[in-house]
C-alpha cells in the first residue's frame, strides 16, 4: 500500500538521507558530486530539520521511499526526492499527484517547480504535464556555486483531480 502523509519532526535525518541519495544519483551525470557532498548533506539535514512541517512523505508498506516539500506552502514545489532504490515504481507519480491536489485545494491554478537544467527528472515532470518556461544561472547558497536552473509549471485544471485531497492519501 502506498501512503502520502505529512512528515514528522523525528524523521528529519531519514528524510535528509533519502534526499542526499537522490541528489547524488541526479548529480552523477553532471559532475563529480563528491566535492559538493558535504555541503549537500548539511543542507539536507538543515532543511528537513527546519522545514519538516512543509514536507509530504511517500511510503510503501510503512517504509519511507521519498519526500517533497512546498517550503512556502504556496504553488511551488521546492524539493522532490525519491530514493533511487524506489524509483520507477509509481511513487513519484503518486507523490506529485498528491502535491498537485493540495496546491489546487488551496486555490492555486498552477503548480511550479525549478531544478538544475540537466536534471534527468525534467523528463519525469514533462511526462506529467509540466513545461519549461525559463532558464537562468544563479548562485545557490546551499551549494556555494552558480547553478543553471530551469523553471517548470503545469496548469491544474479541475479535470486533473485524482481524488487526493489534503495531506493524507492512501493508494492500493
Amino acid at each position: 500500500m502506498i501512503t502520502v502523509r505529512s512528515a514528522r519532526q523525528d524523521e528529519a535525518a531519514v528524510l535528509a538521507e533519502i534526499g542526499l541519495k537522490a541528489w547524488e544519483s541526479a548529480m552523477s551525470t553532471i559532475e563529480d558530486s563528491s566535492v559538493l557532498r558535504d555541503a549537500a548533506e548539511a543542507a539536507f539535514l538543515s532543511f528537513t530539520s527546519q522545514h519538516w512541517l512543509t514536507i509530504s512523505v511517500i511510503e510503501e508498506d510503512g517504509v519511507i521511499a521519498g519526500w517533497a516539500a512546498r517550503e512556502r506552502l504556496d504553488e511551488t514545489v521546492t524539493d522532490f526526492w525519491i530514493d533511487p532504490l524506489w524509483q520507477s515504481r509509481g511513487l513519484g507519480t503518486a507523490l506529485l499527484a498528491s502535491l498537485e491536489a493540495d496546491i489546487r485545494h488551496q486555490g492555486f491554478d498552477t503548480a511550479r517547480l525549478e531544478t538544475h537544467a540537466r536534471n534527468e527528472a525534467i523528463a519525469f515532470f514533462e511526462k506529467h504535464g509540466y513545461t519549461i518556461h525559463w532558464l537562468t544561472v544563479s548562485y545557490s547558497p546551499k551549494l556555494d556555486r552558480d547553478v543553471e536552473t530551469v523553471g517548470l509549471s503545469k496548469r491544474l485544471d479541475d479535470g486533473d483531480d485524482d481524488g487526493l485531497h489534503g495531506r493524507q492519501a492512501t493508494l492500493q
